[in-house]
């Protein structure tokens, strides 16, 4: 699994940045990755200067696919009962959740050993 996740994190180093081809000269086009299907579209030709078509070539492993780098699958926590579907997993609290519910989310990932993403409150030490 390790060896995996440094494959995955090698071949994400190396992947060019997918954008919709000439996002940057129109404002009404967002970045994310659309197929270009025009008959004379040059990405479409796959003209080396216009960038790179999205291929199955540049995914990462099947078996980290989804993954947290740290090789956790992640969860997003929006409850304390939440905590019950994480078991092994590293869990993200969702950015509504308020600071008295976070705080008790957090303290019951801790009882169950479960890695915390986004932690807010520190840990309290028994020496102050």
């Amino acid at each position: 699994m390790d060896r995996l996740l440094r494959v995955r994190a090698r071949q994400k180093a190396k992947k060019p940045e997918f954008r919709r081809y000439d996002s940057h000269k129109k404002a009404r086009l967002g970045e994310s990755w659309r197929r270009p299907r025009g008959l004379h579209n040059k990405l479409r030709q796959q003209v080396r200067a216009k960038g790179r078509l999205v291929r199955p070539g540049f995914g990462s492993p099947r078996a980290v696919r989804g993954l947290h780098p740290s090789g956790f699958r992640e969860v997003l926590v929006r409850c304390v009962k939440d905590l019950k579907r994480a078991e092994g997993c590293a869990i993200r609290i969702a950015r509504t959740v308020g600071m008295r519910k976070r705080e008790k989310i957090e303290a019951m990932a801790r009882e169950m050993n479960l890695k915390i993403l986004n932690p807010k409150t520190e840990a309290k030490s028994g020496g102050e």
